[in-house]
């Protein structure tokens, strides 16, 4: 009876982990994890120098930027296996989807554009020519622009989704390394890695309305180099990596201050809700590890072993 009971015990525990996929820059491997026991269940072998990881909106499948084999792959999230390669651009760093799954827009740093492909069909629909060193990517809620970040440039290029043509630039502060939107699309978030900050843009006028400095108590302040941010849906909190500094930031998304800053591994890069927003992943790059904060509590409350500088998260939610 014992036995039956802890094998059923087993069975669920399964059923209700979340899935953590991690990529390793340095060991071109996914990290597999799971949300319940926080250890690593499976290590996957993908493309040279994998960094941006994506869900597709039905999670079943994963795209990868294997960043110097200038491709995006798409692997199975049932087998873990790769299907097929999607045309990229060199060297894609991040990437974003439609809405509707249909379009992934791509941002190849070498080449200064971003490139926007059909899932579907395969095949590219544009290639937009951006500012110089093209990095981060996102799409609004509703679908209509994308946002890419040019690290060298400083500008934030907004991109009609129809048109695939440029409709606005805006300047923000030294190396925009990543952009968020709010849930309701009525704000981008973009951190500045050199620049030491975090705008948050109006998405209507498309101008700043805040600037987010950053300051803890024994860090020299050129450590402190935002990068990912995750928003929770209920527009509380931002949270902020603030890569060698070995932080993230807590800030309020209403008013924009900060509020607390969480220790977490070495060299923090980018950030990941489980789906019912109780937990906050982080990848440290340097410690080759990953940091789980509980969000109620704002605390950090493990960390995780992975490989060599893990980059990119992607979470499948529990079923």
């Amino acid at each position: 009876m014992k036995k039956k009971l802890f094998t059923m015990a087993i069975l669920t525990s399964a059923l209700l982990a979340d899935t953590i996929y991690v990529s390793n820059e340095k060991d071109n491997t996914l990290s597999v994890i799971d949300s319940l026991t926080n250890k690593v269940t499976n290590t996957i072998k993908v493309g040279q120098r994998p960094r941006g990881i994506l869900l597709s909106n039905d999670y079943s499948k994963l795209y990868i930027c294997a960043s110097d084999d200038d491709t995006v792959q798409v692997m199975d999230t049932k087998t873990n296996k790769i299907l097929y390669n999607l045309p990229s651009g060199e060297d894609p760093e991040q990437f974003a989807l439609t809405p509707d799954g249909k379009e992934l827009y791509i941002s190849n740093e070498e080449d200064g554009i971003v490139t926007v492909v059909d899932t579907d069909k395969k095949s590219v629909l544009a290639q937009i020519e951006v500012g110089v060193e093209p990095e981060g990517m996102a799409v609004s809620p509703d679908g209509t622009v994308a946002i890419n970040t040019t690290e060298t440039s400083n500008f934030l290029h907004w991109i009609d989704t129809k048109t695939k043509k440029i409709i606005h630039n805006t300047l923000v502060d030294q190396r925009p390394r990543h952009i968020e939107f709010s849930k309701t699309g009525d704000k981008v978030w973009a951190s500045s890695e050199i620049g030491g900050t975090v705008m948050v843009v109006d998405s209507t006028s498309k101008e700043s309305i805040a600037k987010i400095k950053f300051e803890i108590p024994g860090v020299f302040k050129d450590l402190i180099q935002p990068v990912g941010i995750k928003l929770t849906s209920d527009g509380k909190y931002a949270f902020v990596g603030l890569g060698p500094a070995n932080h993230v930031a807590v800030v309020d998304a209403k008013t924009f201050k900060v509020i607390k800053y969480l220790l977490v591994g070495k060299r923090v890069w980018m950030l990941d809700f489980a789906q019912d927003e109780k937990k906050l992943y982080t990848t440290n790059g340097v410690s080759g590890d990953v940091s789980v904060i509980d969000i109620e509590s704002l605390k950090v409350e493990k960390t995780i072993k992975v490989g060599r500088f893990p980059w990119g998260l992607a979470i499948i939610p529990k079923k």
